[in-house]
């Protein structure tokens, strides 16, 4: 059944009087973007405007007893807890009707200001500074659609290794995406990682930061949505950043100026990018091996 038709209405005002207690009216709604998994609709209503993101519950992955859903839902109050960039706000998360759904506060967008980057730099950097004991997190999440385990680790090195690489790694070598000598090759790389990498202290990372999660609120600053959040290296966030073409070259300035990183980061990028382009091997096909092969070639 196509969903968006008569019943979006009944739909949306059903899950926002369930969220708020009280009778909402529905005025208009507006079909966005909500990826390659779920549905997404701005939500003009008598209590406001939302952005709304759906899917049939049975569709949806699981992570013990949490769905995309609610993970990103506590990810995303952990990075607005920090007081550092505009995040959205959780207005309500559940099921009506055979559907799992999220409602947040509706960003509007708007143009950058003039000092958008250099913000946006700072402002990460700040977010970065936010640490804990542990690498990981207390719970588990998802990336994209793909589990990620956070489970809390002393090293940052064996949690690098053993909940970033070798699951996305072990995956992609079941689906015979990646062949058994550039897997077996990723465990001599971990002998190296004390060598390669900076030991920093665990930094609270977005975890997903593409130029498709950060917006430009309607004052012209920065906000950012759909996080993958834990606690990790925070080169690994940067290296991210420049995965597909990187940001303003004022981003990185500002964020060094605030937070120095050691000297030698654009020689690390690679290995942190190990991570991310395995998830979309695993995501999107063989396209991205040739990437992970190069990088492998080139460390070891």
């Amino acid at each position: 059944m196509n969903f968006w038709g008569d019943e979006q209405f009944s739909f949306f005002e059903s899950i926002l009087f369930q969220t708020l207690g009280r009778t909402v009216d529905v005025i208009e709604t507006q079909f966005l973007s909500g990826g390659d998994i779920n549905m997404a609709a701005q939500v003009f209503s008598s209590e406001g405007v939302f952005f709304v993101k759906w899917n049939h519950a049975d569709s949806q992955s699981t992570l013990g007893s949490f769905n995309p859903f609610e993970t990103e839902a506590r990810g995303l109050n952990l990075l607005r807890q920090t007081d550092t960039l505009a995040i959205p706000e959780i207005m309500g998360c559940g099921q009506h009707q055979g559907k799992s759904y999220l409602i947040l506060e509706f960003i509007s967008s708007g143009k950058p200001n003039q000092l958008y980057w250099e913000m946006l730099g700072q402002s990460l950097a700040e977010m970065h500074s936010h640490t804990q004991p542990r690498f990981g997190l207390h719970f588990d999440n998802f990336i994209g659609s793909l589990p990620q385990t956070n489970t809390l680790t002393s090293s940052g090195f064996d949690f690098f290794f053993d909940q970033r690489l070798l699951p996305q790694a072990g995956m992609a070598l079941y689906k015979g995406l990646l062949t058994k000598p550039y897997y077996e090759a990723l465990f001599r790389l971990r002998e190296q990682l004390p060598n390669l990498l900076p030991n920093e202290r665990p930094a609270l990372l977005h975890g997903d930061l593409w130029s498709g999660n950060v917006m430009v609120t309607e004052q012209g600053a920065p906000a950012l949505i759909d996080p993958a959040v834990y606690y990790g290296f925070r080169e690994a966030e940067l290296a991210f950043s420049k995965l597909f073409g990187g940001f303003d070259q004022r981003f990185y300035d500002a964020y060094n100026e605030a937070f120095p990183l050691d000297r030698g980061f654009d020689e690390r990028v690679g290995i942190y990018n190990l991570y991310p382009l395995l998830v979309h091997v695993n995501l999107f096909g063989s396209g991205y091996v040739s990437g992970v092969e190069r990088i492998l070639k080139r460390y070891l």
